[in-house]
């Protein structure tokens, strides 16, 4: 048996809180329940686990967290939805804190975008002098977000079958490029700590061009918290955070963190190299592809989803695929042929994946720990 430690990993995921008509509605006291907690938008509620070192502890407290809100949210007439975006155009509005106020006035109309977006963050721990390798293949894994991907439609259009991740990386964060899209491998932490920098003073130079006074912007920001890029060294939590992945089904991000950290335990006793013919993960040698090629792979699952050749890559870097039902493949088949999405239309989709977490989390309450 192993002597190494388990390797630790936590979830944070957002989910659409509705009403009984699926109307959008604040969250009340269902932030009160324990790992619950408010987002910077009113109708969206965050539920948090703690760093698990099993797969089993981690779906225990997951899913007994979201069991807990789900049981307050029947009390109040309300529901969690497990979709990366409302699927319409209503006004969602922002719960007013200088650190909103500021990247609205820096991003402008586009952030409006981001209100639109819910996701979820998986976060596994930093192996001691590897930290740079697992950034660097968890930006070679960014393509796996076509697995989570859980609607195509925002503002009631359809943009892609990653609509979030269109919204996110594409339109919300266009002006600034470096602040919301995936970064390329980086050389050693002291890269990564220079483009952050370099990240944050140019947010802040623009947040003071536009006249945030300097006390307000340092109140609000430092170099690791004003980058919104996907893939993350963490060095306030000791983690990568992969935060590509739409929201969805715990189920399934409860696969997404177990791959991760295996993946993770995998590059103790392997070596990574960047650029080679064939990407795969192997028992002793991690091949990246170049980076070029990542973001072809990026394109095609925002755009596409699960296509052949991606299904194939992610086979290659330990993935199963045919494990994972990206939520945005069945709705589409199921409802949303007709365009573009009406707000009845819309209401209805929500309460019904509602009743999907609802089922999802009912059938697992004998795995749920007291």
């Amino acid at each position: 048996m192993s002597s190494d430690p388990p390797i630790r990993r936590s979830i944070e995921v957002e989910y659409w809180v509705i009403d009984d008509a699926g109307r959008l509605t604040p969250p009340g006291d269902l932030v009160d329940v324990p790992g619950a907690e408010r987002e910077f938008v009113e109708p969206i509620l965050e539920i948090k686990t703690t760093p698990c070192e099993t797969t089993a502890e981690l779906r225990a407290e997951l899913f007994g967290r979201i069991h807990n809100a789900l049981d307050r949210a029947a009390d109040r007439d309300k529901g969690l939805v497990p979709l990366a975006t409302p699927l319409t155009s209503e006004e969602i509005s922002e719960i007013p804190c200088d650190r909103t106020r500021i990247q609205n006035t820096v991003v402008g109309e586009d952030f409006e975008y981001v209100r639109h977006c819910a996701g979820t963050h998986v976060h596994v721990e930093q192996l001691p002098g590897r930290a740079v390798d697992q950034l660097n293949t968890l930006i070679a894994l960014d393509p796996a977000l076509a697995l989570f991907n859980s609607a195509s439609h925002c503002r009631g259009e359809q943009l892609a079958t990653g609509a979030r991740s269109k919204c996110y990386r594409r339109l919300a964060y266009d002006g600034l490029p470096n602040q919301g899209e995936l970064w390329s491998y980086v050389e050693d932490r002291e890269d990564w700590t220079q483009r952050l920098r370099a990240c944050y003073d140019e947010f802040r130079e623009r947040a003071l061009a536009s006249g945030v006074a300097d006390d307000t912007f340092a109140d609000c920001f430092e170099p690791e918290s004003a980058v919104w890029t996907p893939v993350k060294l963490r060095e306030s939590f000791g983690t990568v955070e992969w935060r590509s992945p739409d929201t969805t089904l715990p189920s399934q991000t409860i696969k997404l963190a177990d791959t991760l950290a295996a993946i993770t335990d995998t590059l103790r006793d392997c070596e990574v190299e960047i650029g080679g013919e064939t990407p795969h993960i192997g028992d002793d040698t991690i091949v990246l592809p170049e980076f070029d090629t990542v973001t072809d792979h990026v394109d095609t699952a925002i755009h596409d989803g699960l296509t052949a050749p991606l299904r194939a890559y992610l086979e290659r870097m330990s993935f199963e695929p045919s494990t994972y039902e990206p939520l945005s493949r069945t709705l589409d088949q199921e409802h949303t042929h007709d365009e573009p999405l009406t707000s009845d239309t819309a209401r209805q989709l929500r309460l019904e994946y509602a009743d999907r977490l609802r089922s999802e989390v009912v059938q697992n309450e004998p795995l749920i720990a007291d």
